[in-house]
Parts: C-alpha cells; structure tokens; sequence
C-alpha cells in the first residue's frame, strides 16, 4: 500500500485526491472536499498533523515541467495525461511511428496544415500564448469534428472541457474558466453580445470567476477556444475585418474507422515528440501569434459575406415594406432608427447601430448630414404600423427608387 498521504488542507479546507479512472485508458486525479472527522475516523487523530498544507490554490499550466506545488499553493492545472515518449526518435521516425495522427491532421487542417501543427505545438509548449478562435465547420455528417475534440481531450486531460453554446451565455463559468482549451459544440451565436464576449475572451488574460453561491473572484485567463457547428452561413455574427476567428470548413471522411479514434489516443505520446522536434513553420507576428492573412480562409469570407449580406437584405426589406405603405418618395433615417424598427419587424437581430452605418455609407455611399438637423423619424409598431414623429440627428436621406432598385437586384 502506498504511504503517499491522498489528503490536503488548503487554507482550512480538507480535500482527497481521488484517482477517477476514464475510458481512455488513464486516471485523472480529482481534488473533492473531504471532512476532517472522516480523515480521523479512517486514520486516527495523529494522521491529520501529516497532512499537507497550502495557503492557497493557484493555476500555473505548464506541460513539460509540470509542478503540483509552486511557493506554497496548490496547482489546481493538471499534469498532462500522457507525457511525450522519450526514446529518442528522429523526425522521420516519428513521422512513420504516427501516421493517424498526421494523416487526420491533414483532414483537418487541409492545405494549412502546418499552421495547424504550430496551433497544437503552441497549446504544448506554451500554453498561455492567446491564439486565435478556431471555428470547425461543416454541414455534411462524419467530418471529424467530434473526433478531433476527443482527441484533444485525450491529450490534455482535465484541462480541456466541453460546454453547449447556450451555457456558454451563462453568467457561471467556474466549470471552465480555469481550462486551457474550451470546446464549445453546437455554436449557434445569435446575440453580439455573446459573440463580443467570446471576443473579449480571446484575447484577456484576466477574468473573473464566479460560481453560485460564491464571490466573484479574479483569476488569469489563458484559455483557447474552439468552436463546432454545423452551420457554415451564420453561427456566428463577425464583420470583414474580424481577425480574431480562424474558421475550417471540414470534409466528410470518405471511408470510416470505427477504432480510429483509439488509434489516435495510442500514438499521442509519440505525437507530442513530434511536436516537440519539429520546428515552428510560422513566427509570432500578432499578438495571437499568426498573421491574419495566414487564417484567412474561404469560409470565413463566406460567412462574412452571408452575414453582411443578410443585413443588408433586411434592410432593404423593411425600407420596401416603408415606401409600399407610404406615398413618400424618400426617407431621413439615422442607423437607431433601422435598428429599433428591424427589432420589432423581425422580432430580434443581432446587429449594432455601426453595422448597420456601414451598409449605408460603405455599401449605399451614403452620406449623413454635417450637422444634427430636424428631421421627421419614422418608427413601427408591432402590429407592422409605421408612425411617425419629430426628432434631431445627423440623418441619411434614402430615395424610393433606390431601394426599389436594390430588392429587384435581391431577388434576382
């Protein structure tokens, strides 16, 4: 029987380190509150002086040197599940010892995938390196998208977790804030202050954690992120100059292996060797280390066009629906206007007031007024009534046969 003592006091909290085995072969050591009186009913009273003490609890992730105690505090990061092999292979050997792993990579990544092995030899040798938000997409079933976040998992243990996209809005976020990877599933963003959450995320090295019950507290934040869906066109509301997603469109995997998945997880420590050999391909250039023409993809310009697109198009339809009610030949309108009206006509929208201004002075060529001018403001009611009243701003005149013009042009 081992003499290594499983218990720990923490400040004045006792916990047990309990050993929870997992279906992939390994144990992950779990820390879970334990009673004083319990430890003296098992042990005896002397057994609770041997016990362990830390001031604190602290989150240093570090995979190659990992430490459990730093200074007197309790690492709550988590030693990696399988370490990289030490028998010392050249890359060539290694290459040969590991061809699932590259080979899915390859499926993966496609023609980056060299960015995508920087992306992993980052997550493994420097963890608390911002990097961009990855976005695995795909309307077709049986693309690998699960697998790689399986794999994933299998690689970095306890310090990797899954959330639904609905949890992620959630204001409690102790069952991940403290993670190095969080895989958010069946992303479907249709709010922008979710999305400019998950932006403030990727790129912050502070948060704050909460839990219920609990205070608020301030942690480092070192997490990556990565996004799965299977909608292509809109999961996610982003503009043109967005340059913090890094979006995938993955293929179908032609034939299946249903041990593929096992495969994998058999060669990550010889993988993670590889990782460790082979030399970056890119350099830091940005603060999330790749350039943004290195993650520009096809299917980040597609989901940017869709997105301005459908702005676009809703606005066209409202304006319509307003010059079919009306017998005016032009409109004044500032972007709350459009805004508040497309909220009611549409029920809700994810769109901001600056959205919107681009599409009428980058898209219309549209100029608003040098100076705040009455103007006569138009709004609707949910029933689908335009009203109209008085108010000031730096308006935008839009013609009738201008829009009419423009949802010709959409229909067609």
């Amino acid at each position: 029987m081992s003499d290594k003592i499983p218990y720990l006091r923490v400040g004045v909290v006792y916990y047990k380190t309990i050993e929870r085995p997992s279906i992939w072969g390994f144990k992950s050591s779990v820390l879970v509150r334990w009673n004083r009186e319990t430890i003296i009913t098992d042990h005896g009273k002397s057994y609770v002086s041997k016990v362990p003490k830390y001031d604190g609890f602290c989150c240093i992730p570090n995979h190659l040197n990992y430490q459990q105690t730093i200074e007197g505090f309790y690492n709550i990061y988590n030693a990696i599940p399988y370490p990289p092999a030490k028998e010392k292979y050249n890359l060539e050997n290694l290459k040969e010892i590991t061809p699932f792993s590259l080979k899915f990579m390859e499926h993966i990544f496609g023609e980056q995938l060299e960015l995508g092995l920087d992306y992993l030899k980052i997550l493994l040798e420097n963890p608390t390196q911002i990097l961009p938000i990855l976005c695995l997409v795909s309307k077709e079933r049986s693309t690998g998208k699960s697998t790689f976040i399986k794999w994933l998992k299998a690689m970095f243990g306890l310090n990797m977790t899954y959330i639904k996209g609905d949890s992620f809005g959630s204001q409690f976020n102790a069952d991940w804030a403290a993670m190095l990877i969080v895989a958010i599933d069946e992303v479907f963003f249709d709010k922008k202050e979710i999305t400019e959450r998950l932006k403030y995320l990727s790129t912050t090295n502070k948060d704050k954690i909460e839990a219920k019950g609990k205070d608020r507290e301030e942690i480092d934040f070192f997490a990556k992120f990565i996004l799965c869906s299977n909608n292509e066109d809109n999961f996610i509301q982003i503009d043109e100059n967005e340059i913090r997603f890094w979006i995938i469109k993955i293929k179908p995997i032609k034939i299946e292996n249903t041990e593929f998945l096992n495969n994998l997880i058999s060669e990550i420590p010889h993988f993670l060797q590889f990782l460790l050999k082979r030399s970056f391909y890119t350099i830091k250039s940005t603060r999330m280390w790749f350039k943004p023409e290195e993650i520009r993809t096809k299917a980040l310009q597609k989901l940017v066009f869709k997105n301005n697109n459908k702005l676009e198009s809703k606005i066209i339809e409202l304006l319509y629906e307003f010059f079919e009610s009306n017998d005016d030949i032009e409109i004044s309108i500032v972007p709350q206007d459009i805004l508040n009206m497309l909220n009611r006509m549409f029920k809700s929208t994810y769109w901001t007031r600056n959205d919107i201004r681009n599409i009428l002075k980058d898209n219309w060529k549209l100029s608003p007024q040098s100076n705040a001018l009455t103007y006569i403001r138009y709004d609707i009611d949910y029933s689908g009534i335009f009203y109209r009243n008085n108010s000031v701003g730096r308006f935008f005149t839009v013609k009738k046969d201008f829009v009419q013009q423009k949802y010709v042009e959409m229909l067609n």
